[in-house]
């Protein structure tokens, strides 16, 4: 039995338009997840920021680019901050395109971590679905999306059981993952490269304790990523000797998954609660074994032994044995679970099932 087309709004994040960088990994899965959901038949409109770009056409989707200042993201801010929206924020534009479109979707599936969007939820007649992409950075998001679960609780979901552990929610949550692009990324062999890592360069993914592990093993240390904060960086480049990090930006997928994959290791070092973790996935679809820090959702993509390591939080010695152990993990094993668990038409089928599960709940407004 063929399933229903749906016809779909995104949202996209309002920190910065897609291909800046500055949405980090829900840039990625935004893109994916339209891809996905394309190859499955759905019909997408994508509500984005001016400047946003997507690698491909279809006949299937439409892009409304929206004007406005960006949104401050709850990762630079106190969980103590109040709610925040600047004098000609994108944010706001893009709600009120939806609500401008939404009588001709089925739904609309929100990827701002931000509490306009939520607040709408319990205030319009609009099927509004949250993707929510990180922990409770914020005690006003994580009281909001604790009352969205009451009330709502099909219209909620989470990229791993550990990020959802962060609030109270009525249900069991629904479990989504994420879901990457297979012709993006190509299988490499090669077990003798350099080790690296990936990410917003910002002190909340602990760059520090990688070059550490690196200096610590003789080795240089290659690192990709967007410069969110310039005087950590800045730190890191003068707390260590010169030479040890080879700094290459923030790099176009293609670009990036061949740089990528001639590493023999990959080091991912999160100081908090890490929703997901999309670079260990992309680079597990190159084949590159992963040693992470057991927090977060790292600790739910790594297979001990098999695709990687996971180690104690902060454990700097911990990491160089594992990274000094890595040739015994065989690669083939890292693009085989990536393709099981995370391609983008895998994750697509989940967001769907998700969908037609709260479309078809009917929950009281009296509240």
């Amino acid at each position: 039995m063929k399933n229903k087309q749906l016809k779909i709004i995104l949202v996209s994040t309002p920190i910065g338009y897609l291909g800046s960088g500055r949405g980090g990994g829900v840039e990625l899965t935004i893109i994916s997840l339209v891809k996905g959901l394309i190859s499955l038949g759905h019909k997408i409109i994508l509500l984005a920021p001016v400047g946003s770009k997507l690698p491909f056409e279809s006949e299937n989707l439409e892009i409304i680019l929206i004007d406005g200042k960006d949104q401050p993201s709850w990762q630079r801010r106190k969980k103590t901050d109040p709610v925040l929206i600047p004098a000609n924020s994108v944010l706001p534009k893009l709600w009120e395109a939806v609500i401008d479109l939404s009588y001709q979707y089925d739904a609309v599936i929100n990827f701002a971590y931000d509490w306009l969007p939520l607040w709408l939820t319990k205030t319009t007649e609009i099927k509004i679905f949250h993707l929510i992409s990180m922990g409770a950075e914020s005690i006003v998001m994580k009281e909001t999306i604790n009352e969205i679960s009451q009330l709502f609780p099909y219209q909620l979901a989470f990229h791993t059981k550990r990020q959802s552990k962060d609030y109270s929610l009525s249900t069991d949550p629904i479990i989504v993952g994420n879901g990457f692009d297979k012709e993006n990324y190509f299988f490499n062999e090669n077990e003798n490269g350099p080790i690296g890592w990936a990410g917003r360069i910002a002190p909340e993914k602990g760059l520090e304790d990688a070059v550490k592990v690196a200096i610590d093993l003789g080795e240089k240390l290659i690192v990709w990523g967007f410069v969110e904060d310039r005087e950590y960086a800045l730190k890191i480049e003068n707390d260590f000797k010169k030479g040890v990090i080879e700094w290459k930006g923030f790099l176009p997928t293609k670009k990036f998954q061949e740089e990528l994959g001639q590493c023999r290791a990959f080091i991912n070092t999160p100081k908090w609660n890490e929703a997901y973790g999309n670079v260990i996935v992309e680079a597990m679809a190159c084949g590159v074994p992963v040693i992470a820090y057991d927090i977060g959702g790292p600790g739910e993509l790594i297979e001990n032994g098999f695709n990687g390591f996971l180690v104690k939080p902060n454990d700097i010695e911990g990491m160089k044995k594992a990274t000094q152990s890595v040739s015994k993990i065989k690669r083939k094993n890292c693009r085989d679970w990536f393709e099981k668990n995370a391609s983008n038409k895998v994750f697509a089928q989940r967001v769907v099932h998700w969908i037609n599960k709260g479309l078809s709940e009917n929950f009281s407004k009296d509240f």
